[in-house]
């Protein structure tokens, strides 16, 4: 959200705002499927069953983390912001990744997709 002044306009408020809504609420539907796609997971099933249900635990976890510092009032630190989406953004396509692999993940694989778009469209608001 740089811009060649010191204050941004308004229209560049506006979209910073938008996107940072759409991350948030990407995030909170991403950290709710991974987490009942998680919960669907018995455990001991076996290697790849267990891979799936920690992977979608992690991810409900980073993802609940983001939207928590995307939603704090005093998150100036952009670096710390940054550092938080990157992760979020990996976290999310590595976790689709594995979904990807197991039959009726697909809507949590394409939540997690939705999440990395929205995060890393926020990330390049960031300037």
């Amino acid at each position: 959200m740089r811009t060649t002044s010191s204050t941004p306009s308004q229209q560049e408020l506006v979209r910073f705002l938008e996107d940072r809504f759409a991350c948030a609420q990407a995030c909170t539907e991403c950290a709710r499927a991974c987490a009942l796609r998680a919960s669907l997971v018995d455990v001991g099933q076996g290697e790849e069953q267990e891979l799936l249900r920690r992977r979608g635990i992690m991810c409900a976890e980073v993802c609940d983390a983001t939207c928590r510092a995307l939603s704090e009032q005093n998150s100036e630190d952009e670096d710390a912001v940054r550092a938080q989406l990157e992760w979020c953004v990996t976290v999310c396509l590595e976790t689709a990744h594995v979904f990807d692999r197991h039959s009726g993940a697909g809507q949590a694989a394409d939540a997690c997709r939705t999440c990395a778009k929205a995060c890393g469209e926020f990330t390049a608001s960031l300037g």
